[in-house]
């Protein structure tokens, strides 16, 4: 009996003891809704460095309080570095591909022929028939929210790409979209032989050029600015829209996080860090998975300083200097201004997080959502 009750309580004890052997206990709850947020080039340095240029201190950020980290390889099939467009398509879609192609196989190639058109996080949403948004502060046809509801051959197709987010291969499309990029994608549908107008009639959808001349009557809004977006109105704008859903949503936020400009990158993952604070407020944890992560990294460096001194000593010289050549050198922070190859942080909590741990593929982050769904390829 005493080895009994020993066993029981060495049991106990160690399951107490190993996180990961009572989760394994435990059934997880099954997530209603998953906002995923992506920070564009914002790997591990650029988050530290973030911390420290927004509080003076490491760790100090919102998200690197969340329970759930993991770091995601972030690489294409054929390279070491990705780019935005393989880096998000592998998270939406589970498929690893080519840079510079938007969701599809890697059986493709890049401007010259189509690979299988891989399925989306957003269109599975969609079969389901969850509410869909997609916001971003870059144009909204970029390779990070284009792989959320596109497909193409070429991240550089956003005429061709944008025209996909109203002829959606599943349900009723994406449902909230807000982002810039107007001229461009505009130039582009001209070419094509239509417009936005052309669009908006054709499918009975209104494509507003600012934010605030969205009516609140529209419960599937787009906007597509030619400047800046104000991207913490138009994410809690496009949450408002889509949590009244019975059967829940997705809402994918990308904010912008290269740091070729250090003190603007910086500044935009702690904007968006506080972005996220206000949104898990606005949410049930019990029902809804957040997911944090990055679809490449960038070349950022911390490599001096003290607590109580500015990080960036030495930015207002540079700005206002000729700012020449891909290195930026300040006294305490070095950036090589391009992409790198080393893994990102993925931070998550809510309903289904507990699949957040340990080194895996950008295609891991996929099977987590899928797994806090329940659902199946």
């Amino acid at each position: 009996m005493f080895r009994g009750l020993f066993a029981a309580a060495s049991l106990l004890s160690l399951a107490l003891a190993s996180p990961a052997l009572a989760e394994t206990k435990a059934p997880s709850q099954k997530a209603k809704n998953v906002i995923v947020f992506l920070a564009d080039a914002g790997g591990v340095p650029s988050v530290n460095a973030a911390s420290l240029l927004g509080y003076g201190q490491p760790l100090k950020l919102h998200v690197q309080q969340w329970p759930h980290l993991g770091l995601s390889e972030t690489s294409p099939v054929d390279a070491f570095v990705s780019d935005s467009a393989n880096g998000m398509s592998a998270i939406m879609t589970g498929v690893k591909t080519h840079n510079g192609v938007i969701s599809q196989g890697p059986d493709g190639a890049r401007g010259k022929a189509d690979g299988a058109p891989t399925k989306t996080l957003l269109e599975y949403a969609e079969e389901h028939g969850l509410r869909t948004g997609v916001v971003t502060s870059q144009p909204i046809t970029d390779a990070t929210p284009a792989a959320t509801y596109a497909h193409a051959n070429d991240r550089g197709k956003w005429g061709e790409i944008f025209q996909q987010a109203l002829t959606p291969r599943f349900g009723d499309g994406v449902d909230v979209l807000f982002g810039t990029g107007r001229d461009k994608i505009g130039r582009q549908l001209t070419a094509a032989g239509t417009g936005f107008d052309q669009l908006a009639k054709a499918h009975n959808r209104p494509i507003y050029a600012k934010l605030e001349d969205a009516p609140a009557a529209n419960a599937r809004p787009i906007v597509v600015t030619e400047d800046e977006i104000d991207t913490r109105a138009a994410t809690l704008r496009a949450l408002d829209l889509l949590k009244g859903s019975p059967k829940g949503y997705l809402l994918v936020v990308e904010w912008d996080a290269h740091t070729d400009d250090p003190k603007e990158g910086l500044e935009n993952i702690v904007n968006f860090d506080k972005l996220i604070a206000e949104i898990e407020k606005r949410v049930d944890l019990k029902d809804t998975l957040l997911l944090f992560t990055a679809d490449h990294s960038f070349g950022l460096q911390v490599d001096g300083g003290k607590r109580g001194e500015p990080l960036l000593e030495g930015y207002d010289a540079w700005k206002a200097g000729e700012r020449r050549g891909d290195i930026v050198r300040l006294k305490n922070v070095v950036v090589n201004r391009t992409h790198t190859g080393e893994e990102v942080v993925a931070l998550a909590t809510g309903a289904g997080a507990q699949g957040v741990r340990g080194y895996f593929p950008n295609t891991h982050l996929f099977e987590v959502v899928m797994d806090a769904w329940g659902w199946k390829k």
